[in-house]
């Protein structure tokens, strides 16, 4: 890790153009449809909430890996 990577990390990312927009769109998307498969298969519980935060997490993720072009 160096401080070039840590300031790119930690800067706002805006979407470049509209293929951007779509994968981000895209990635939510899929994370919304799992979330709800969840909440619909699944008793309401901590583990129910875990489960859903833990798909949002890699949502945003997913997000910054497109923001961060991988760098």
């Amino acid at each position: 890790m160096t401080h070039e990577q840590i300031d790119h990390w930690f800067q706002h990312h805006p979407p470049q153009d509209l293929a951007t927009v779509n994968k981000y769109h895209a990635v939510r998307e899929a994370g919304k449809q799992f979330a709800l498969a969840i909440l619909e298969h699944t008793p309401p519980s901590a583990d129910q909430t875990a489960a859903i935060r833990h798909v949002r997490d890699a949502v945003m993720t997913a997000n910054a890996a497109i923001a961060c072009e991988g760098k």
